[in-house]
């Protein structure tokens, strides 16, 4: 095999990958490539705190738990999770949950370690978002009855799991989401509360109403805690639908008293005030035209339960969004280590955000898209700063296993470049792979220029070049245990490419404008044309 071509596939994210360190351009004079292998000093820093487990393949399912998640698989993750829908988020609660209740049973699981660390990741994700909405809308009420307003309640600080391992996140998790179960249950009792008070002064010296309207605010609270759990997200098991007024339901006033209450009470506890106004007046004068028309009562009924939908509707949206909102937050705004190169910043979809959060100003069309827009934009960044890592790591377990001198670089117009001699190829072949704007190339090299080659180099390259082929499907299989899928199409099997070692490489590649992630290396990023560079399988994406 001469060349070959593969567009790598990020599959399931390998839990420990940390952030490369930024790579070296190319420099003829300082890259050698004799002796010991050199991706100690270059390409190994690419996945540094990669454990052993993840350079031989993912750890079995029962020894995840003491796996600790790298930065860049954690980035990517939570990156994930922000672009998924609330559904999947919560399924994936609820195979993180399970999977911890298998351990604790001593009973065997059938999910491998990246799948376990993608669940829990999720999990973190999904109550981060949740924690950071509750925080803003308690921040935003003012006005409470009887009190002055909710109390802020007190909660652990946000989750964050890298850098640990995944039996530590699971425990802090569980204890993450039970605080904030009880903080939710209790705001939506404050929100119960207000909502009974405007039931209430709708009929003042009513103490009929008043008490129909108590015996129903307990089922409210219960209701619509029970609507927020992981399970009832999966199930998209929604608070129920307000009870339809039928003919028998409006025969005598009392009838109508007690319909009008359960409508009332299927309301959202965050529901807006102007349409609970709205419904209480509809059901008003329901009871008013109870005795004299029962036709215009049950109309009365069935206004007053539209004006409920519609106000329930709103009411999750604003939630859906918010929470949404907060997931967007935690992913824009995530650092890279030190000795990492930095993430772009996007205020232009970080301001919007906190506005919403702050002051509940929903995004505008063109704000969404802003925000989706540097989302993919920072996946698309992160997915190629993971290949490249991974890459690396394939080369040097490949070069660890089977021997030679292998070395890493990033020459102009080439996002990553791996040099490896395999073991008795040496001083005159070795092997390229060169990463370019998400495609990989992989090249079988001669030492020396572009000339006429005799019957004994000929033989000796095409040798080289049957050898290549079984050393790249072994660099296949190693990057597939690192979650990388790559389809190697072969596009000339004989013959070596002339070259040098630590050379520029251009011979082998066609001219291409370097990008790395999608964006322009130097400069202002062109922020009109991200494309994400890897496609990722088994992903529901908003």
């Amino acid at each position: 095999m001469s060349s070959g071509v593969a567009l790598p596939t990020l599959d399931l994210v390998a839990p420990s990958v940390a952030f490369p360190q930024p790579l070296p351009a190319a420099d003829v004079y300082a890259v050698p490539h004799t002796g010991a292998a050199q991706l100690g000093d270059a390409a190994s820093e690419a996945s540094t705190q990669m454990s052993e487990a993840v350079a031989h393949g993912l750890r079995e399912a029962g020894e995840a738990a003491v796996e600790v998640l790298g930065a860049l698989s954690g980035a990517l993750l939570a990156g994930r999770a922000a672009m998924l829908t609330t559904r999947v988020l919560a399924s994936a609660a609820v195979r993180a949950a399970e999977e911890q209740r298998c351990l604790e049973r001593q009973e065997e699981l059938s999910a491998a370690a990246a799948e376990q660390w993608q669940a829990a990741a999720y999990a973190v994700a999904r109550a981060n978002a949740r924690r950071t909405a509750l925080l803003a809308r308690c921040a935003r009420d003012t006005g409470a009855p009887g009190d002055g307003g909710p109390s802020r309640p007190d909660l652990p600080p946000p989750l964050d799991p890298v850098g640990r391992p995944l039996g530590e996140v699971r425990a802090e998790l569980a204890r993450l989401e039970e605080a904030l179960r009880r903080a939710e249950e209790r705001r939506t009792a404050w929100e119960v509360a207000r909502l009974t008070a405007v039931l209430d002064g709708a009929a003042e010296g009513d103490d009929a109403w008043r008490r129909l309207v108590a015996d129903r605010r307990e089922a409210m609270v219960r209701r619509h805690t029970a609507s927020r759990t992981a399970e009832a997200e999966r199930d998209e098991a929604g608070p129920g639908e307000p009870p339809r007024p039928t003919a028998d339901a409006t025969a005598d006033p009392e009838a109508v008293r007690a319909l009008g209450a359960d409508i009332l009470a299927a309301l959202d506890p965050a529901a807006a005030s102007a349409t609970v106004e709205l419904a209480v007046g509809a059901v008003g004068r329901a009871v008013g035209r109870a005795t004299l028309d029962p036709a215009r009562a049950r109309r009365h009924l069935v206004e007053a339960r539209k004006f409920v939908q519609d106000a329930n509707r709103k009411a999750r949206r604003r939630r859906a969004d918010e929470e949404w909102a907060a997931a967007q937050l935690d992913f824009l705004t995530r650092r890279a280590p030190e000795d990492a190169e930095a993430l772009d910043e996007a205020p232009d979809a970080v301001g919007p955000l906190r506005r919403l959060l702050a002051e509940g100003v929903p995004l505008s069309p063109g704000e969404r898209r802003t925000v989706e827009l540097r989302v993919s934009e920072r996946m698309a960044h992160l997915e190629a700063l993971y290949v490249q890592a991974q890459c690396a790591h394939a080369l040097s377990e490949l070069a660890e296993r089977f021997g030679g001198p292998a070395d890493a670089s990033r020459p102009e117009n080439q996002d990553l470049r791996l040099d490896w001699t395999p073991d008795g190829w040496g001083p005159d072949h070795w092997l390229r792979a060169t990463l370019v704007g998400g495609t990989l190339r992989f090249a079988t090299m001669y030492r020396g220029g572009p000339g006429e080659r005799g019957p004994r180099e000929r033989a000796l390259d095409d040798a080289r070049c049957a050898e290549a082929q079984e050393r790249l499907a072994e660099f296949t299989a190693v990057a597939r245990e690192l979650g990388l899928t790559v389809d190697l199409r072969i596009e000339q099997t004989e013959g070596a490419r002339p070259g040098l070692p630590g050379e520029d490489g251009a011979v082998v590649l066609d001219p291409v404008r370097r990008t790395f992630g999608g964006q322009p290396p130097r400069g202002k990023p062109d922020r009109e044309q991200p494309v994400p560079r890897y496609r990722t399988v088994g992903d529901e994406r908003r």
